[in-house]
């Protein structure tokens, strides 16, 4: 249950003019598979955001660019937890193309309330993801 993997197959909208993925589609591929993710451990970020009152904004991101992907390849990327605080969390997402590593993301979530101000994650959050933490 600590990792999670989506896939996604690269269209003609995903790429540049000569057929390679477009570097910000990366970081679109990732925030979908991180809502994945979090469904998968029962959460909707909709229903944080109505019945917790809070927001997961990414605040940091490192993002190594290994091997280009392009047209028509099948993109698998995985998902998993490194560190759990208070009020943030670290995960690694790695970005592949037939286990060929295509790019790697550090990315650093905050939990926020409506206001954009840091609180506490909800409790059945914090003790499923604490659960998962590597």
């Amino acid at each position: 249950m600590r990792n999670k993997t989506v896939s996604y197959r690269v269209y003609y909208e995903d790429t540049d003019a000569g057929g390679i993925v477009y570097h910000a589609n990366y970081l679109k591929f990732a925030e979908r598979a991180r809502t994945e993710w979090l469904r998968f451990l029962g959460f909707e970020q909709s229903k944080l955001m109505k019945e917790n009152q809070i927001l997961l904004p990414v605040y940091h991101l490192e993002i190594d660019f290994i091997s280009p992907a392009k047209l028509d390849d099948l993109l698998i990327v995985e998902t998993q937890l490194l560190e759990l605080k208070r009020v943030s969390m670290k995960m690694r997402q790695v970005i592949k193309c037939e286990e060929k590593k295509m790019a790697s993301l550090d990315v650093s979530i905050a939990c926020v309330n409506l206001g954009k101000k840091p609180t506490c994650f909800p409790k059945e959050l914090e003790n499923i993801l604490g659960q998962i933490q590597m």
